[in-house]
Order: structure tokens, then C-alpha cells, then sequence
């Protein structure tokens, strides 16, 4: 079974910067401690996926980059991924932990569709099988989009959430990363005088 992780990047992530931290260095700063983490996954192949110009210089060599418009739904993203099963994490999540992107993939044996809620409403990821369930219409930015996705769903237990994260969605939302976590070092040495 192939999986892959892709890390979606949109330009509207850089308004989450905060005061006087460059928007655009915010920007590639999140997105790339996003795909380390997602990198260093065992069994797994990392994916860029973006809107922004240019931002391949983050990505280890032989990553796979796909460009999108910047407001092109999921369900579009989904079916440019090559894989049996794919995950897609938002950028603006440079310290979720790894094992939460293992738990989407776990989940997926007994749901079509798993989400990792965020904390504020939304998702931090979501992952299914490949081709996506021909029902579903994610967007990791529906503020209900567990509740959406199951009134989607033609029956009971299609949609599974694993446990939720934050995402860096405003610039006071920095304030919820943990420094007692490992990575996420290009997003702590830009906005933490530590």
C-alpha cells in the first residue's frame, strides 16, 4: 500500500504572522517545519502541494511539488495525489505532532474519511483512501467540517476524527505553540527570541 503525505500551502496562511515577523518568511517559515515533520515519517511520501511561487526551495530533493489556485477545493487537490491513501495537513500546523498524522492513517481501517479537528473550529488534516469517496467535499477551512462531512456521508461511521491540534490561523495564535516540543525550529528561531 502506497501512502502519502502532502502539506497544502496557501498564501492566506501568511496573514497569521506575527508583529513585525515578515509575513512571507512566516509563511515559508511554517511550511517548511510542517514538511520536515511530515518528511521524516516512516512508510510515508511527502507532497508539496501549493499556491506560493517558488516555495519548492523548502522540500528535499525528489519531492513531488504540485501547484494549485489559491482557493481550488480539496477535492480537486485530492485527486492530483498518486497513492493508495493520501493525507493533507495544513501548513499552519509547524508543531503537530507526527504520531497524529499516524493516527489518520489508522483510523482510515475503519472509516472512508478521518480528521484531525483544530482547535478553533476547521482541520489540521484529513486523510482517505484514493480515490476520495465520491460524497465527500472536505475543506480543512469549514469551521464544522466534521459535522459536514458526515451529513455528507451516505451512512454512519464514514467520518472518524482522531484526537485535534492548533493551527497558526492568526497572529495571536503563535502564542499556542509549545516550545517543549521537538522541529518547528525555523517557526521558533523567526518569532522566539529564545
Amino acid at each position: 500500500m502506497t501512502r502519502v503525505a502532502a502539506v497544502l500551502v496557501r498564501r492566506r496562511m501568511a496573514q497569521a504572522a506575527p508583529p513585525g515577523v515578515d509575513p512571507d518568511r512566516f509563511l515559508e517559515a511554517v511550511a517548511e517545519d510542517t514538511y520536515e515533520m511530515v518528511a521524516g515519517l516512516d512508510l510515508v511520501t511527502p507532497v508539496l502541494i501549493t499556491s506560493v511561487p517558488e516555495l519548492e526551495e523548502i522540500v528535499w530533493p525528489g519531492t513531488e511539488v504540485i501547484t494549485i489556485d489559491e482557493d481550488e477545493p480539496l477535492k480537486g487537490v485530492l485527486q492530483r495525489l498518486k497513492a493508495d491513501q493520501a493525507a493533507v495537513i495544513g501548513a499552519d500546523a509547524p508543531d503537530l505532532p507526527p504520531l497524529l498524522v499516524g493516527k489518520l492513517f489508522r483510523e482510515l481501517g475503519r472509516a472512508e474519511i478521518t480528521v484531525c479537528p483544530a482547535a478553533n473550529g476547521g482541520a489540521v488534516a484529513l486523510a482517505c483512501a484514493l480515490p476520495a469517496p465520491s460524497w465527500a467535499e472536505p475543506d480543512l477551512d469549514d469551521a464544522n467540517v466534521v459535522a459536514t462531512l458526515r451529513a455528507q456521508a451516505p451512512g454512519p461511521r464514514r467520518v472518524a476524527t482522531t484526537p485535534g491540534w492548533h493551527r497558526l490561523r492568526t497572529p495571536e495564535d503563535a502564542e499556542l505553540l509549545d516550545p517543549g516540543l521537538e522541529g518547528w525550529e525555523n517557526t521558533r528561531a523567526l518569532i522566539r527570541p529564545w
